[in-house]
Parts: C-alpha cells; structure tokens; sequence
C-alpha cells in the first residue's frame, strides 16, 4: 500500500504559457486555466479555450513561464 504524504508548502498547479500561433507565428502568453477565449493579437485565430479547468490550448507551447 502507497502512503500519501503531505505537502508541506503547497503549490498553484496553473501556471503561464508562452505558446505559438498555428497560422502566423505570433507568440503571446496565456494562462492554463484560462476561463475566457483567448485569440490571437494579429490574426484572430482562436488559440484557447476554456474547459471548465484546465484550458485546451490549440497554438504550440513554446515554454512555460514560472
């Protein structure tokens, strides 16, 4: 049997995204659980959408921000 252990200081499990739009390139920064649609700056294209917790990101994630 596993035992679970306490987390003595606890952590956000959400953190910022940098991620990459799929038609122009543009990179922008969103947060994983983004609870509003988040769309491109310079072409419109939809690149989130929120799930109810953990947002589907659509763009490539170019790193995560801390």
């Amino acid at each position: 049997m596993k035992a679970k252990f306490k987390v003595l200081i606890p952590e956000p499990k959400s953190k910022f995204i940098r991620i990459k739009c799929p038609n122009c390139g543009n990179e922008q920064t969103v947060f994983s659980h983004a609870t509003f649609p988040v769309r491109c700056l310079s072409c419109g294209t939809q690149l989130v959408y929120p799930r109810g917790g953990k947002a589907k990101i659509v763009g490539e994630t170019v790193r995560i921000l801390g």
